[in-house]
């Protein structure tokens, strides 16, 4: 998920630092997240609302059922 949100970062201008500050917390704890790919369903829904886009966490089975 890491990468992920890197690359929603560089399609929006922005870089690691930034992100932190308007998660008001510091670059260092985003960055262990990042390293571990430590993201929890809640963290990365405040990503997307500070970073305003959408996120959506689903599961798409084979057959394309999603859920």
């Amino acid at each position: 998920m890491g990468t992920k949100i890197k690359m929603v970062l560089v399609k929006k201008g922005m870089n690691v630092v930034q992100l932190a500050d308007l998660l008001e917390t510091s670059p260092q704890n985003l960055y262990k997240k990042f390293k571990r790919d430590n993201f929890s369903e809640k963290e990365l829904q405040e990503i997307a609302h500070v970073l305003g886009i959408q996120y959506e966490g689903i599961f798409t089975l084979e057959d394309g059922t999603k859920i």
